[in-house]
């Protein structure tokens, strides 16, 4: 197909959705398929995918959204940097919302804080080179995705002399908590939708160890009800012959070998360490930090400040939603004191949110 249009033709669509109720025909039992990516969360709500699809078959949301899975402290460490003099903090506009143990950044900023949204890490550098007077700390928040383009903002920033722009680090990798949930004895996920954004980068041969390892049959796919439905028929075939293996049905974007410039940027600026996961925990090996000689880069170790005690919101679920275990209905929070106008946890604020699109699209 030529045109993103042709991705949306009902008429294929409906086809594709009878080819996988004849594939599921005899199928004993039920399997569950999570998507890993917030914005395929956003199409299976937006295009009532779980309602086209037969009762063996199971969509359920994981760790997909990076705003989400950014924990309690690294808000709070937001907080921080937002209430110190002569500090501007720069972050995308969905981190502002996003609640810490007492405040946000919208509340500092309307309290008078210098917090700005921006639209590329470079907005950030430039605003320390028309600021030198200030310290401007970066929001580091994002998968694979995002990484390299703010790894890219911390060689310019080199370039340019610059003494004043820092980054706070909160990379997240994949497919490290893909591994980390299919261990999980209580979930028992069949098969993964990988995440398209994450793929173009890191290529679709990323995941060939959850299929040889782990026996979990894997598929990149795109955003489009096509795409979708399609990702998740080469799923269900896989599951239903015993298969596990990788394949990409978004080939028009991401390839085996994934974006070699981009991993560049990644291996020159950052390297691996642990990172913690909101609901998931301490994942090894499934973060970002900056290397050796980027340290002075590194708001936390550059320009250190008090941050307070975490306190986790009562009754969000929030945790539990991102491992796939419940659904925003099962929050007890969802709707009632958790809205979008009145977000308790992540999931509620980010566009790309479980929470939000439940909320926004309702239970499809």
């Amino acid at each position: 197909m030529k045109y993103s249009s042709e991705y949306r033709d009902p008429e294929l669509a409906k086809a594709l959705v009878a080819a996988i109720h004849q594939d599921v025909r005899g199928y004993e039992g039920r399997m569950t398929l999570m998507e890993v990516c917030g914005t395929h969360t956003m199409s299976i709500y937006q295009h009532g995918i779980r309602s086209l699809l037969p009762q063996q078959v199971r969509l359920i949301s994981g760790p997909g959204c990076p705003v989400c899975v950014t924990p309690l402290t690294y808000v709070d460490q937001a907080v921080a940097y937002a209430r110190r003099s002569r500090t501007i903090v720069a972050t995308f506009g969905d981190m502002i919302r996003v609640p810490g143990s007492t405040s946000s950044l919208q509340l500092e900023k309307a309290r008078g804080a210098d917090v700005r949204i921006v639209y590329s890490p470079l907005d950030a550098v430039g605003l320390a080179e028309k600021h030198p007077e200030k310290t401007v700390v970066f929001l580091g928040v994002g998968f694979e995705t995002t990484a390299p383009t703010i790894g890219g903002s911390i060689l310019e920033a080199q370039k340019r002399g610059l003494k004043n722009y820092f980054v706070l680090c909160a990379h997240k990798t994949m497919p490290a908590p893909m591994a980390a949930l299919t261990s999980d004895p209580e979930l028992k996920v069949d098969g993964y939708i990988c995440p398209a954004h994450v793929s173009a980068v890191i290529g679709s041969d990323a995941y060939r160890v959850l299929a040889e390892k782990y026996a979990v049959p894997c598929v990149v796919t795109g955003f489009e009800p096509v795409d979708m439905l399609r990702g998740i028929q080469l799923l269900v075939r896989q599951v239903v012959a015993g298969e596990a293996r990788v394949e990409c049905e978004y080939s028009r974007i991401v390839k085996p070998e994934g974006n070699r410039a981009a991993q560049a940027i990644l291996a020159q600026v950052f390297e691996p360490c642990d990172a913690l996961w909101r609901g998931v925990g301490l994942i090894p090996e499934s973060g970002l930090q900056l290397r050796s000689e980027y340290l002075k880069f590194d708001a936390l170790q550059a320009v250190p400040v008090d941050v307070e005690e975490p306190r986790e919101h009562k009754g969000c679920l929030c945790g539990e939603i991102l491992k796939g275990k419940m659904t925003p209905r099962s929050c007890p929070l969802f709707r009632k004191t958790c809205t979008p106008e009145h977000p308790i946890g992540a999931c509620m604020v980010s566009s790309e949110g479980t929470c939000a699109a439940e909320y926004k699209y309702g239970d499809c």
